[in-house]
């Protein structure tokens, strides 16, 4: 068989279907979508979450909490990710994207605890978590926040 040769399973594809082509086919007049109504005219297009007018349950529904729009959020790294460096290296933003520890750096970085560190390093973030900071004190390494 080849390529050429293929052909769909019989009546898996069948042609649209043609409306409002006179009342003998069945669907002429008005086309399946029956008398009236907003269903019934062109363009129409019913909206995600729309309830024929009733308030909407997303709108209905109680909000919580706060979302901060001119939030900076700060990317992620964690103690074990920084062991791909060299002893005595020192690991800022850019050492971290050249060696796609990380692939984009908006606002800056955040060093995490998760993980063990075992080099010697020089680590410039804009912030550690507490924890992070005295496994690298423990490690011999350096943290300094930018």
């Amino acid at each position: 068989m080849k390529l050429h040769e293929l052909t769909p399973a019989p009546d898996s594809n069948r042609g649209a279907f043609r409306v409002g082509r006179g009342t003998g086919s069945g669907n002429g007049k008005t086309s399946g979508r029956g008398h009236k109504g907003q269903k019934s005219r062109s363009g129409y297009s019913r909206k995600r979450g729309f309830e024929g007018g009733q308030m909407k349950l997303s709108i209905r529904l109680p909000k919580r909490g706060f979302n901060n729009i001119f939030a900076k959020p700060l990317e992620i790294v964690n103690l074990r990710d920084l062991n791909v460096f060299d002893d005595d290296a020192v690991v800022d933003v850019n050492a971290l994207l050249e060696q796609g520890v990380l692939r984009k750096c908006e606002y800056g970085v955040k060093v995490l605890a998760n993980g063990e560190l075992t080099k010697k390093l020089t680590i410039k973030a804009n912030a550690f978590s507490e924890t992070a900071r005295q496994k690298i004190e423990a490690a011999g390494a350096k943290a300094e926040v930018v």
